[in-house]
Protein backbone atom coordinates (compact mmCIF):
# COMPACT_ATOMS: atom_id res chain seq x y z
CA UNK A 1 0.00 0.00 0.00
CA UNK A 2 2.60 2.26 0.77
CA UNK A 3 4.61 1.44 -2.34
CA UNK A 4 1.87 1.40 -4.36
CA UNK A 5 -0.99 2.84 -3.66
CA UNK A 6 0.79 6.50 -2.09
CA UNK A 7 0.05 5.86 1.90
CA UNK A 8 2.42 8.07 3.98
CA UNK A 9 2.29 6.92 7.06
CA UNK A 10 2.47 3.19 8.34
CA UNK A 11 0.38 3.48 11.46
CA UNK A 12 -2.29 4.15 8.45
CA UNK A 13 -1.02 1.53 5.98
CA UNK A 14 -1.67 -1.15 8.72
CA UNK A 15 -5.17 0.14 9.72
CA UNK A 16 -6.01 -0.02 6.24
CA UNK A 17 -3.88 -3.59 5.42
CA UNK A 18 -5.95 -5.01 8.82
CA UNK A 19 -9.15 -4.06 7.21
CA UNK A 20 -8.77 -5.64 4.28
CA UNK A 21 -7.68 -8.63 5.74
CA UNK A 22 -10.30 -8.39 7.82
CA UNK A 23 -9.11 -8.10 11.17
CA UNK A 24 -9.73 -6.48 14.26
CA UNK A 25 -7.81 -3.03 15.09
CA UNK A 26 -6.21 -4.68 18.21
CA UNK A 27 -4.64 -7.44 16.20
CA UNK A 28 -0.69 -7.52 16.26
CA UNK A 29 0.90 -5.48 13.91
CA UNK A 30 4.71 -5.11 12.83
CA UNK A 31 6.22 -2.19 14.16
CA UNK A 32 7.12 0.77 12.04
CA UNK A 33 10.24 0.26 11.50
CA UNK A 34 9.48 -3.20 10.51
CA UNK A 35 7.45 -1.85 7.69
CA UNK A 36 9.62 0.71 6.56
CA UNK A 37 12.39 -2.19 6.07
CA UNK A 38 9.59 -4.33 3.85
CA UNK A 39 8.87 -1.06 1.85
CA UNK A 40 12.55 -0.25 1.09
CA UNK A 41 12.60 -3.94 -0.21
CA UNK A 42 9.55 -3.99 -2.04
CA UNK A 43 10.89 -0.75 -3.80
CA UNK A 44 14.66 -2.00 -3.94
CA UNK A 45 13.00 -5.10 -6.18
CA UNK A 46 10.15 -3.65 -8.20
CA UNK A 47 10.20 -0.26 -8.17
CA UNK A 48 14.35 0.71 -7.55
CA UNK A 49 14.81 3.28 -10.98
CA UNK A 50 11.23 4.74 -10.03
CA UNK A 51 11.88 5.27 -6.74
CA UNK A 52 15.74 6.24 -7.22
CA UNK A 53 14.70 8.77 -10.04
CA UNK A 54 12.05 10.22 -7.55
CA UNK A 55 13.60 11.05 -4.90
CA UNK A 56 16.74 12.18 -6.56
CA UNK A 57 13.67 14.80 -8.16
CA UNK A 58 12.17 15.33 -4.86
CA UNK A 59 15.74 15.79 -3.33
CA UNK A 60 16.58 18.59 -5.87
CA UNK A 61 13.17 20.86 -5.31
CA UNK A 62 13.77 20.28 -1.71
CA UNK A 63 17.15 22.14 -1.66
CA UNK A 64 16.06 24.22 -4.10
CA UNK A 65 12.77 25.58 -1.22
CA UNK A 66 15.26 25.39 1.66
CA UNK A 67 17.41 27.74 -0.03
CA UNK A 68 14.03 30.01 -0.59
CA UNK A 69 13.35 29.83 3.47
CA UNK A 70 16.87 29.61 4.73
CA UNK A 71 15.80 32.48 7.30
CA UNK A 72 13.33 29.98 8.73
CA UNK A 73 16.32 27.37 9.97
CA UNK A 74 14.79 24.57 7.39
CA UNK A 75 15.23 20.78 7.76
CA UNK A 76 14.19 18.18 5.52
CA UNK A 77 12.26 15.21 7.07
CA UNK A 78 10.50 12.35 6.14
CA UNK A 79 11.03 10.27 3.42
CA UNK A 80 12.55 12.11 0.76
CA UNK A 81 15.68 12.36 3.44
CA UNK A 82 15.09 8.40 4.88
CA UNK A 83 14.95 7.30 0.85
CA UNK A 84 11.81 5.65 0.84
CA UNK A 85 9.80 8.30 -1.16
CA UNK A 86 8.44 6.77 -4.14
CA UNK A 87 5.84 7.98 -6.54
CA UNK A 88 3.30 9.58 -4.15
CA UNK A 89 5.83 11.14 -1.70
CA UNK A 90 5.68 14.65 -0.76
CA UNK A 91 8.27 16.63 0.45
CA UNK A 92 8.49 17.75 4.27
CA UNK A 93 10.18 20.35 5.52
CA UNK A 94 10.61 21.65 9.45
CA UNK A 95 10.33 25.29 9.54
CA UNK A 96 11.49 27.45 13.09
CA UNK A 97 10.17 30.71 13.55
CA UNK A 98 8.78 33.41 16.12
CA UNK A 99 5.02 32.58 14.52
CA UNK A 100 3.54 30.84 11.72
CA UNK A 101 2.24 34.25 10.32
CA UNK A 102 5.96 35.18 10.00
CA UNK A 103 6.11 32.28 7.50
CA UNK A 104 2.98 33.24 5.76
CA UNK A 105 3.61 36.75 5.34
CA UNK A 106 7.49 35.91 3.86
CA UNK A 107 5.11 33.14 1.28
CA UNK A 108 2.44 35.99 0.98
CA UNK A 109 5.43 38.65 0.25
CA UNK A 110 7.13 35.79 -2.37
CA UNK A 111 4.05 35.23 -4.11
CA UNK A 112 3.91 31.58 -3.19
CA UNK A 113 0.51 29.99 -2.98
CA UNK A 114 0.20 27.96 0.15
CA UNK A 115 -2.51 26.57 1.86
CA UNK A 116 -2.89 26.47 5.82
CA UNK A 117 -3.61 23.22 8.14
CA UNK A 118 -3.98 22.15 10.91
CA UNK A 119 -0.86 20.30 12.20
CA UNK A 120 -1.50 16.73 13.58
CA UNK A 121 1.15 17.48 16.68
CA UNK A 122 0.86 19.57 19.40
CA UNK A 123 4.80 21.08 18.92
CA UNK A 124 3.95 22.14 15.49
CA UNK A 125 2.18 25.46 14.81
CA UNK A 126 1.07 25.17 11.33
CA UNK A 127 1.34 23.44 8.08
CA UNK A 128 1.61 25.01 4.79
CA UNK A 129 1.37 23.13 1.65
CA UNK A 130 2.56 24.01 -1.54
CA UNK A 131 2.79 23.01 -5.01
CA UNK A 132 6.11 23.40 -6.43
CA UNK A 133 7.37 21.47 -9.62
CA UNK A 134 4.79 19.50 -9.72
CA UNK A 135 5.33 18.29 -6.40
CA UNK A 136 3.42 18.55 -2.69
CA UNK A 137 5.90 19.94 0.26
CA UNK A 138 4.65 20.41 3.68
CA UNK A 139 6.19 23.44 5.43
CA UNK A 140 5.32 22.50 8.84
CA UNK A 141 6.31 25.36 11.17
CA UNK A 142 7.26 24.63 14.59
CA UNK A 143 8.47 27.48 17.54
CA UNK A 144 12.09 28.69 16.88
CA UNK A 145 12.96 27.77 20.38
CA UNK A 146 12.10 23.73 18.77
CA UNK A 147 15.01 23.73 17.00
CA UNK A 148 17.19 22.01 18.81
CA UNK A 149 14.33 19.29 20.22
CA UNK A 150 14.80 15.86 19.21
CA UNK A 151 11.37 14.85 17.77
CA UNK A 152 10.61 11.35 18.02
CA UNK A 153 8.70 9.34 16.05
CA UNK A 154 5.13 7.27 16.86
CA UNK A 155 7.33 4.06 18.13
CA UNK A 156 9.92 6.39 19.72
CA UNK A 157 12.97 6.38 17.20
CA UNK A 158 14.43 9.66 16.95
CA UNK A 159 13.03 11.47 13.54
CA UNK A 160 15.85 11.96 11.41
CA UNK A 161 16.36 15.71 9.70
CA UNK A 162 18.82 17.20 7.82
CA UNK A 163 19.70 20.79 7.16
CA UNK A 164 20.56 22.50 3.74
CA UNK A 165 24.17 21.43 3.62
CA UNK A 166 23.61 17.39 4.44
CA UNK A 167 20.88 17.93 1.38
CA UNK A 168 23.21 19.04 -0.99
CA UNK A 169 25.53 16.62 -0.10
CA UNK A 170 22.95 13.86 -0.45
CA UNK A 171 22.33 15.22 -4.23
CA UNK A 172 26.15 15.48 -4.88
CA UNK A 173 26.54 12.11 -3.64
CA UNK A 174 23.51 10.26 -5.13
CA UNK A 175 23.45 12.10 -9.02
CA UNK A 176 22.14 9.32 -11.24
CA UNK A 177 23.77 8.72 -15.05
CA UNK A 178 20.85 9.38 -17.48
CA UNK A 179 19.97 6.18 -19.36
Amino acid sequence: MMAEDGVGAPALAKRKAARRLGLPDSAAMPDDSEVEAELRTYQRLFQDEEQRARRLQLLRIAARLMARVQRFNPCLSGSVLDGTAGRYAEIDIQLFADSAKDVEIFLLNERIAYRHSQPRTDRAEAVLTIVIDDAVANLVVYPRDDERVIFKTRDGRTRERARLETVNKLLAGSEMPVR
